[in-house]
């Protein structure tokens, strides 16, 4: 058995592993250096928001049981995606595809804050009133299918060795977990890092109440995107212990904090002025 082999018979193990560790890891830093007071109760949050991971864990493996690495792996079977076409050499086409991947979710995550009606089930995400290790595995299950098929296209078409697919799968879980983290780094250590990851600082932005700091920082994992095409903010206007989380009207937590209630949520009131067609702050932004 080859080293793809072992990966794609061993994908569902390799990333629950690697779940597990981090969400202690980070669970435990939160504890011991947190960032911010939370607001609801952790219990309360915690069981809901790890609850929709569970469900959304189940409903990809039903609903599509090869996942991603599979999908790769039958597109380098049958030479498939610009990658396999071109004959890219293994050690250049792993590092290329999770880079071309990383972008294609940051595209992803823009979209869902431009089309109104995407925007409705990406709520669900910044709806949440904390800000800590679960919120970066809270997305409502009908995002999580559109992401999954949008990510079956990326493979389709730029065809990744199954390993590439793999270690984007972890990084984008690790990572969106670590920079959810409720969790405190050092400004000078910040300042190094978010030029080579989103750090917590950085993202954190992003969860603004503010729909202007809402539409900014939309990378998970590389922080490039952002600071190349436009849409970087190092920092809120109201500082990172003063800012508010979430989104306005959505404040209660037997709406945003309760699994039912984040399952309803989309098919509930209009659409706000988060879209970023109805952008219309003009404020200036805080540098670092």
């Amino acid at each position: 058995m080859n080293l793809e082999q072992y990966v794609l018979a061993n994908e569902p193990a390799i990333r629950l592993a690697f779940f597990l560790g981090v969400l202690a890891v980070i669970g435990l830093w939160e504890v011991v250096a947190p960032r911010r007071a939370l607001t609801v109760s952790k219990a309360l949050r915690w069981g809901s928001n790890l609850g929709l991971v569970v469900l959304n864990t189940l409903l990809l493996r039903l609903v599509f049981p090869l996942a991603a690495a599979g999908i790769a792996a039958f597109g380098v079977a049958h030479g498939w995606g610009l990658l396999n076409h071109f004959h890219v050499p293994f050690w250049i086409a792993v590092p290329v595809a999770v880079i071309a991947m990383d972008f294609v979710i940051w595209l992803q995550h823009v979209m869902v804050h431009a089309v109104p009606a995407l925007w409705r089930l990406h709520r669900v995400h910044h709806a949440d009133l904390d800000y800590d290790v679960t919120t970066g595995a809270r997305f409502h299950p009908i995002e999580i299918v559109l992401s999954m098929l949008i990510k079956f296209a990326t493979i389709t078409v730029l065809g990744p060795p199954v390993l590439a697919v793999v270690i984007f799968e972890v990084l984008l879980n690790a990572t969106a977990m670590f920079n959810h983290g409720n969790i405190r780094l050092p400004a000078a250590l910040d300042r190094v890092l978010r030029w080579l990851v989103v750090t917590p600082d950085m993202h954190r932005v992003h969860h603004s109440v503010e729909d202007d700091e809402t539409n900014s920082n939309f990378g998970f994992n590389l922080p490039w995107w952002d600071r190349l095409l436009g849409t970087y903010r190092a920092q809120p206007r109201a500082g990172h212990e003063a800012m508010t989380i979430g989104i306005h009207g959505h404040t209660d937590p037997h709406e945003v904090a309760r699994l039912g209630g984040m399952l309803t949520l989309p098919f509930r009131g209009e659409v706000d002025g988060y879209a970023i067609n109805r952008r219309d702050w003009h404020g200036e932004q805080v540098t670092r």
